[in-house]
């Protein structure tokens, strides 16, 4: 019946509950008629009973109250007593009236009635009255006779006995109206429990009609669901259902989801499908084949061409690089420029192009039977980064259905980056391909000062030699004054020719880094900036080879640095600074630097630090922690698996030797532990000498100078130490260094100058950059003149163009004498960047005219040079230099020191 009204589900479920409800209304009026029935009925009774009792008690009581006022008259003559008797004889006759009419529907309690009456008046005609004259009449004979007989008594026994039979009377009554009350009470609750009866047995079968219509409708929903599923996807199937409700709205949303879903199936598929063959293809050529086949496949198109994006200079061109069902040479034209034809004019508005009214003397579609116009053209731009790299052009025998054409949208929009991640790999390589040549040439350069190095090392081993045999002869001569003599001299003449020697490597070992650092400061500062992508037309690809670039020679830089580190120990100029180390940081800032090494090479990484550990230690903290960095950096280049632990512990005092003890009270144990490689027994003291690792296989496989345990070793003598090692091939190695703290330094060297900066500003730069106000950096470099003086057009191009960029103003000479010609032609010139070691005149000679001869005592002069010793610092200032940095230039730190010289000349 509800499906034939055809309602909804709402509806139905709203209906029924509104029949229920009626249902419950009726019931609830029905129950409160008789229930305010039965309650009137109730207060009636309650009422007139209490009237009935109240007007009762009170004629009795007047009647009462007048036989003892008589009685108080008699006994005492007071008149007085006689105000009540007055008072009763006159209110009780009223409420008799009333309570007899109350009793009006009652003949036989009115009955009852007068007989009360009749006694009271015959009480007050017989005793009251009567007796009451004899005493105001003093008639005490009468009165004596008359209470021998007391006839009045007898009326108040018979009043009350009265009084008594009608209020049993009365009593019976109500308690027959309260039991009447009580059988209504009961009859009205069965009438509770029927009706409720009813109303459910109502609502049940309104409730069953209801479930069994929506239940039934849901059932065939249900059922079709289930068919449709069990179709493996097969979603042909649709829901049909005859009810006009909100499952009939459902079964239609259910249809269009399926539609939808069929739909975006086999979009996803399809894009999967395409995205799956182009995967992995490294030339444009093979892409632009292998998407041009499957979109014409997927789209059921008879003809296609690819046109990439090619810049020649100023000029843009869309260049043909495959085409489909025909040759590259007949299908389309080779190329377009940007706005040419419908392919430029896709290209330039960046909009998809249809066509379907094709003109007939358009190519035709080639088949094994014939030719055959096309009947729609769709021209597809390839977008990426807001830029066209590509267009795609497809004709068909058909129309492009809206399907096919969000599935061309749904592809192109990720197959710009793919497009563009080939030719970028393209072009990546062929910068690659340059890079490796460069680094070649850099390797070769490397190995040649490898060699020589290895060279002086030969020397001085001779020379090391010579000095002992020296020594033996002086010994052996301390008995012969003669030979003492001859042997004094030979000793003087040996020590000036190592001197001279080590002069002579320091000299070299400074040009070699000069000539080294020059080349090595335009890779760094060019690759900074390719790194930096500041106007971000490098992919992040080209970024990383940046990146690559610029981290290959800043390790060629340290390869440099741990040379002349190395040259430095031999030759007894490296500065030690001892200081406070808080040794509290040290575990976190090791942690910091190679937690991400460790991590990389999925290995444990064990830092622990002894509690015995004083908090401030007194060594060279730079020192130091490079000792410890090497140590490390070997520990993780050596180990494949497994762990690296670092342990820091302080040496108890039973540990100690006299000679220790006498050096220092506190003395630490480092211990570096790896689960690597090991060092074969017979390599221990071979690894620590310079330039030596285990063996060759060990330098094939992890490359590497051998340096790093050598500078270990003799800094860990600078710093009052040593180094051990303990290790097995194949069980790993355990390297300990011991130091002592040392707060007054080794008192051999008495040396407490600072180290010299290998990079960076003086402290006195420093200090004036704190006292001066802050200003933007585009303001401090904006219209600045920068003069560059060079030899080298590695470093002027690298210099001129990270400068230009912040809106400096460039000079630039190749030598002092061009330098001194700018000078006196060009006023305006705010600081100088000058290299020292130059053809013609070199920076110092220059720096001095500048000075002396020019009278530019202001001009701030900052002195270049890839040469980093400390006299070469302190020859640029005495010649006139305002700061010294050494090349290679770091970006930042140039930048810094511009900023400060040119701030402090505006200020001055």
């Amino acid at each position: 019946m509800l499906n034939i009204l055809k309602l909804g589900i709402r509806t139905k479920i709203t209906l029924g509950y509104i029949v229920i409800i009626l249902c419950l209304l009726a019931s609830v009026v029905f129950l409160n008629n008789q229930i305010t029935a039965l309650q009137k009925e109730r207060n009636f009774i309650i009422k007139y009973d209490s009237q009935v009792q109240e007007l009762t008690n009170r004629i009795e009581k007047y009647i009462l109250d007048m036989e003892s006022s008589q009685r108080g008259f008699i006994i005492t003559g007071d008149e007085s007593y006689l105000e009540p008797y007055n008072s009763a004889a006159e209110n009780w006759k009223i409420d008799f009236n009333d309570l007899y009419q109350l009793l009006d529907n009652k003949p036989k309690q009115q009955e009852k009635l007068k007989e009360i009456e009749v006694t009271i008046e015959h009480w007050i005609a017989t005793s009251g009255n009567p007796t009451l004259l004899m005493k105001k009449e003093n008639n005490t004979a009468a009165l004596k006779e008359f209470f021998k007989v007391d006839v009045g008594r007898k009326d108040v026994e018979t009043m009350r006995k009265q009084f008594t039979a009608f209020r049993l009377a009365e009593n019976a009554f109500t308690q027959t109206k309260a039991n009447q009350l009580d059988k209504r009470n009961s009859n009205i609750t069965s009438a509770l429990f029927g009706l409720l009866v009813l109303v459910s047995v109502i609502s049940i079968v309104i409730a069953s009609a209801i479930s069994r219509s929506i239940v039934k409708t849901i059932t065939e929903v249900t059922q079709t669901i289930k068919e449709i599923a069990a179709s493996k996807s097969n979603q042909k199937g649709r829901i049909y259902v005859k009810t006009n409700d909100e499952i009939n709205t459902l079964a239609d949303a259910t249809n269009e989801l399926l539609d939808s879903i069929e739909k975006r199936e086999w979009l996803q598929s399809n894009i999967a499908d395409i995205v799956t063959k182009y995967q992995g293809i490294s030339v444009i050529t093979k892409l632009a084949e292998t998407f041009l086949s499957e979109m014409a496949q997927k789209t059921q198109s008879s003809l296609g061409a690819f046109y990439i994006r090619e810049t020649t200079e100023d000029d843009i061109q869309y260049v043909k690089k495959a085409a489909f069902a025909g040759t590259s040479t007949d299908v389309g034209k080779d190329s377009f420029k940007l706005g040419q034809g419908l392919i430029g004019q896709c290209a330039l508005e960046k909009k998809i192009f249809i066509y379907k009214d094709i003109p007939d003397e358009f190519r035709l579609i080639g088949t094994g039977l014939g030719e055959v116009p096309p009947k729609s053209i769709l021209i597809i731009p390839v977008i990426f980064e807001k830029d066209v790299i590509a267009v795609v052009e497809l004709a068909t025998m058909t129309d492009f259905s809206k399907l096919q054409l969000e599935l061309v949208k749904q592809v192109v929009e990720t197959f710009g980056l793919t497009v563009n991640s080939v030719v970028g790999r393209m072009e990546i390589v062929r910068l690659l391909n340059e890079s490796r040549a460069m680094t070649e040439e850099l390797q070769v350069q490397s190995e040649e000062l490898q060699t020589q190095s290895e060279e002086l090392q030969m020397q001085t081993e001779e020379l090391t030699m010579i000095n002992e045999q020296l020594e033996e002869r002086t010994k052996e001569a301390e008995s012969k004054s003669r030979e003492l003599a001859k042997a004094k001299k030979e000793l003087e003449k040996s020590a000036e020719q190592l001197l001279l020697n080590s002069n002579y490597k320091s000299e070299f070992l400074a040009n070699m880094s000069h000539e080294l650092r020059t080349p090595l400061n335009s890779i760094l500062i060019l690759s900074e900036m390719l790194a930096e992508n500041s106007q971000s037309n490098l992919t992040e690809e080209e970024a990383e080879f940046a990146k690559v670039i610029h981290s290959s020679g800043e390790d060629l830089l340290v390869l440099i640095n741990d040379i002349l580190d190395l040259s430095k120990v031999e030759a007894g100029k490296l500065d030690i600074m001892f200081d406070e180390v808080n040794m509290s940081e040290i575990p976190l800032q090791i942690e910091q630097t190679f937690a991400p090494v460790a991590m990389k090479k999925h290995l444990q990484f064990h830092i622990s630090k002894a509690e015995n550990v004083v908090d401030i230690f007194y060594t060279d903290e730079k020192r130091f922690q490079q000792i410890l960095k090497n140590l490390l950096s070997n520990a993780f280049k050596f180990t494949e698996q497994g762990s690296v632990t670092l342990a820091i512990k302080q040496l108890k005092e039973e540990q100690l030797t006299n000679n220790m003890q006498n050096i220092s009270a506190d003395w630490l144990e480092i211990t570096v532990s790896d689960t690597g490689i090991g060092i074969p027994k017979d390599k221990h003291q071979l690894i620590f000498e310079s330039f030596q690792q285990a063996d060759g296989a060990t330098v094939r496989k992890y490359g590497g100078t051998g340096l790093g345990l050598s500078i270990c070793k003799e800094f860990a003598k600078l710093l009052g130490g040593w180094v051990s090692l303990q290790s097995e091939e194949g069980h790993g190695s355990s390297f300990t260094l011991t130091i002592p703290s040392l707060p007054n330094g080794i008192q051999e060297e008495q040396c407490l100058e600072l180290a010299i900066h290998e990079v960076g500003a003086t402290t006195e730069i420093h200090e004036i950059e704190e006292e001066l106000p802050e200003v933007t950096e585009v303001e401090v470099f904006q219209g600045k003149t920068i003069l560059i003086v060079d030899d080298d057009y590695r470093n002027i191009y690298a210099l001129k163009t990270a400068l230009e960029k912040r809106g400096m103003n460039i000079l630039v000479a190749k030598d002092g004498i061009e330098c001194l010609d700018i000078m006196q032609a060009n006023q305006g010139v705010d600081l100088i960047l000058m290299d020292i070691m130059m053809p013609n005149m070199d920076g110092y000679e220059t720096m001095s005219i500048i000075r002396q001869q020019m009278k530019l005592k202001d001009l701030p002069i900052i002195a270049l040079t890839a040469k980093a010793m400390k006299k070469d610092r302190d020859k640029s200032l005495e010649a006139g230099a305002s700061d010294y940095i050494s090349k290679p230039l770091n970006l930042d730190q140039l930048l810094s020191v511009l900023r400060v010289w040119l701030v402090s000349k505006g200020s001055s």
